[in-house]
């Protein structure tokens, strides 16, 4: 595929030249906001993707992006922390970091902790202290047992958040939603001043799994950064921190980076992955119209009704992506049940409301979870074929 350089700067590392390589438009603004009509769904904002790949550092972002209309609120609803797989690994990785990184006792800043569940699982691993920074943080859903341990700021992290006084910045799923991402790891960078034993940790999602499996339910508007090991390793460097560590977690759909503080630079990273992800890039392009297809045949195809399992970000973007009759979007968050898929007017049902249903076909909108779809499928008597993305 030949792709035609515009003349953008990169937000990571600010190079001209970016090289756009999807185009989509009509996409919801918002997939994580609670909607309470389908008549307000169906008219929910809009907006439209034009994804940009930076051949210096292997950045992808969303050009088109317009941080007014991304809302962040009391009604963003985005925690995972009502699946039981999910909140084993979160627990662990709670767990492991405390241990690792020598945090008991000590004090833990996460920016853009969500409902606050990590932070809790921090406490209860050992951190002495956790402030927790979020637009959309619920104090009230928080056990009234970690009062005086855990304080919540119902905020945005920027240039005027102030010295960030703690042993460890954690920031998970959280970097892939703002577009001035160099801005913002040089402003966390000089929050933490001359704290060189601050232990830096963040999670996002890994873009390289998304672009080889053509994961167009892996792309919304809110995700307007997207990053590979590769190139939020250089992020971090150029950004005044020695990059320790990213791996892979979650059944490889997540990175993890750990960093930590440095006076001047950080330490360099091979540019060896930037014309493989380059190649991704171009396979996504090819293949995003007959991965489309594929899934709106096969959903034609079932020979009864359809549900998607799992009514966030993923089933809406697969929900407004497909032109297929699909009934509705199973969750088990009791705050999603009752709600509406933003752009489509799907309604977001408990699993137990799909025995009135009575599907021929569950699409599992993640392949981790299908373990415990399943079990609740038999525990409300169904059988349906039950595939994944």
């Amino acid at each position: 595929m030949t792709r035609t350089a515009t003349p953008l700067a990169c937000p990571a590392c600010g190079a001209a030249g970016l090289e756009p390589f999807h185009t989509q438009h009509g996409v919801p603004t918002n997939s994580c906001l609670l909607v309470d009509t389908e008549d307000e769904a169906r008219r929910f904002p809009t907006g439209s993707l034009r994804l940009g790949f930076c051949p210096r550092c292997g950045f992808i972002t969303n050009s088109s992006f317009d941080p007014t209309k991304a809302e962040y609120s009391g009604r963003y609803e985005e925690t995972q922390a009502f699946s039981p797989r999910f909140r084993e690994f979160a627990r662990g990785l709670a767990a492991d970091w405390v241990e690792r990184h020598r945090l008991t006792g000590g004090t833990v800043v996460e920016i853009g902790c969500g409902k606050g569940e990590f932070l809790v699982m921090m406490a209860e691993a050992g951190i002495g202290r956790g402030i927790g920074v979020d637009p959309g943080v619920h104090p009230e859903r928080i056990d009234p047992r970690w009062d005086g341990t855990l304080d919540w700021i119902a905020g945005r992290f920027d240039a005027g958040f102030g010295p960030i006084e703690g042993d460890a910045v954690v920031c998970r799923h959280t970097l892939e939603h703002i577009v001035p991402v160099g801005d913002f790891v040089r402003e966390v960078r000089a929050a933490i001043g001359d704290r060189l034993d601050t232990a830096v940790l963040f999670e996002l999602p890994d873009t390289t799994r998304v672009l080889d499996d053509m994961a167009f339910w892996d792309v919304y508007y809110e995700h307007c950064s997207y990053f590979t090991a590769g190139s939020l390793a250089r992020l971090f460097a150029s950004c005044g921190f020695e990059v320790d560590d990213v791996r892979l977690a979650y059944d490889d759909q997540y990175l993890l980076l750990e960093a930590r503080p440095v006076a001047g630079s950080g330490g360099g990273w091979s540019q060896d992955d930037v014309a493989a992800t380059s190649a991704g890039v171009d396979r996504f392009a090819a293949g995003y119209a007959g991965i489309t297809r594929e899934w709106t045949a096969r959903v034609n195809a079932a020979g009864g009704t359809t549900v998607i399992w799992g009514g966030g970000s993923k089933g809406v973007a697969f929900l407004n992506a497909i032109d297929a009759p699909i009934a509705a979007a199973v969750d088990v968050n009791p705050h999603k049940q009752g709600t509406f898929i933003a752009g489509t007017g799907h309604p977001v049902i408990a699993p137990a409301e799909l025995v009135t249903v009575d599907p021929a076909l569950v699409v599992a909108m993640n392949p981790i979870y299908l373990e415990e779809i399943a079990a609740d499928l038999r525990r409300h008597g169904l059988s349906p074929e039950l595939v994944a993305v």
